[in-house]
């Protein structure tokens, strides 16, 4: 068995080792693989491991040799898996490797976008402390979250992981998802009351035909001008134009994002620019420890496959 890692590098650039894939057989890895570079490189190859490559029919249809992809990631939008199935090739994706990292993360925008740290860190070593004649200071308007309402747009894994830190943080959670929750302590709301009751609203839905730009000038009308929207599920599912507008005209207090549509982003991006507004680079899943369980839960894939009873597969 023979094994082609096509887009390594942002799961383990070097900091990390490929052991738990390379006890089944010899593993060539490539940092980044161009779309014209996936059907020669494959070749020869039975098992191919990839995290965001395209693979559509065409390309899937010139791979002869390959029996099993394996995804580095819970999406698996890349790969055609219509197409793979009626050529035989199975695909597997990894659910659930980054829900604790994602949850840490979206608290962490939540929290900055309330507490501003890393404005008042910078402040400090400006020297702005030592000049101020007061044993305290503060740039930037402060926001205690407890009593406040959280808002979680899709509660699954990483919805409900979030909920739980918000409700230690004293926090009222309301939900909507596409199926209600009955086993959860939260109230489930129309999309239309989440918006509006929302002190802070975070995004954790797949990205669907419904939710693709569920957030939109309409649906941002309907939220106070003192909520936060913070995202840090897919970047499609918010109208980015009309979110930078939103901010401008001072409609909303503030959004956080870890996704874009486009990423990287261009320098001309709307929300580059736009007021109180944090980015972050789709960084939310790479804590190392949760880069590793990805790579493993990857591993137990493919030994599933190799014993006859795949898991995970996608369809």
């Amino acid at each position: 068995m023979k094994l082609v890692i096509l887009d390594g590098y942002t799961c383990n650039p070097g900091d990390l080792s490929w052991g738990p894939l390379e006890r089944f057989g010899p593993v060539t890895a490539y940092d980044v693989t161009e779309p014209h570079q996936v059907v020669e490189r494959c070749a020869g190859f039975d098992i191919v491991i990839s995290n965001k490559t395209l693979l559509p029919r065409p390309t899937l249809e010139q791979l002869a040799d390959v029996r099993y992809i394996g995804l580095l990631s819970t999406g698996y939008n890349v790969v055609d898996v219509t197409a793979a199935a009626e050529l035989g090739i199975t695909v597997s994706f990894v659910p659930g490797y980054s829900t604790a990292a994602v949850a840490q993360h979206t608290i962490a925008l939540l929290l900055e976008l309330c507490n501003h740290v890393g404005v008042h860190a910078d402040a400090v070593h400006a020297g702005r402390w030592e000049a101020c004649r007061r044993f305290c200071f503060w740039e930037t308007p402060l926001t205690e979250l407890a009593g406040k309402t959280l808002g979680v747009l899709g509660m699954g894994s990483i919805g409900t992981a979030v909920a739980g830190i918000a409700t230690a943080l004293g926090m009222r959670v309301i939900y909507h998802s596409r199926t209600q929750k009955p086993a959860l302590p939260y109230e489930y709301v129309t999309a239309d009351d989440l918006f509006a009751r929302s002190d802070v609203l975070t995004i954790h839905c797949p990205l669907t035909d419904a939710t693709r730009g569920m957030v939109n000038a309409r649906t941002l009308a309907l939220m106070k001008p003192t909520a936060m929207l913070i995202n840090t599920a897919r970047g499609d599912v918010i109208d980015e134009a009309a979110l930078a507008h939103a901010l401008e005209k001072g409609a909303l207090a503030g959004a956080a994002l870890d996704v874009l549509c486009t990423e990287p982003p261009a320098g001309d991006h709307v929300l580059l620019h736009a007021p109180r507004c944090l980015i972050t680079p789709h960084l939310a899943w790479a804590a190392k420890e949760t880069r590793q369980r990805l790579i493993q839960m990857a591993a137990d894939n493919l030994e599933a496959f190799v014993q006859g009873h795949p898991v995970n597969i996608a369809t």
